[in-house]
């Protein structure tokens, strides 16, 4: 399985317009590529395009503590 990026700055826009939908979508693609074995990559975007990874995550728990810190000011 594939490693699955996930660009935190439109995480945080999906927070700002209360997008639940996609950021259920993204966290469940997220659980499934964890339980696969593979990592989910967290990354920021610069100017130009090009992603900074600055964090992975490894393990269920891992996914579910980011998930609970991006939902929970919604």
């Amino acid at each position: 399985m594939r490693d699955y990026e996930i660009n935190v700055t439109h995480i945080e826009e999906l927070q700002t317009i209360k997008d639940l939908n996609t950021l259920d979508q993204i966290f469940e693609r997220a659980y499934k590529t964890v339980v696969g074995g593979a990592t989910v990559v967290l990354l920021r975007k610069n100017g130009t395009g090009k992603g900074e990874k600055f964090d992975e995550l490894t393990t269920e728990g891992d996914l579910m503590a980011y998930k609970e810190r991006v939902y929970k000011y919604l």
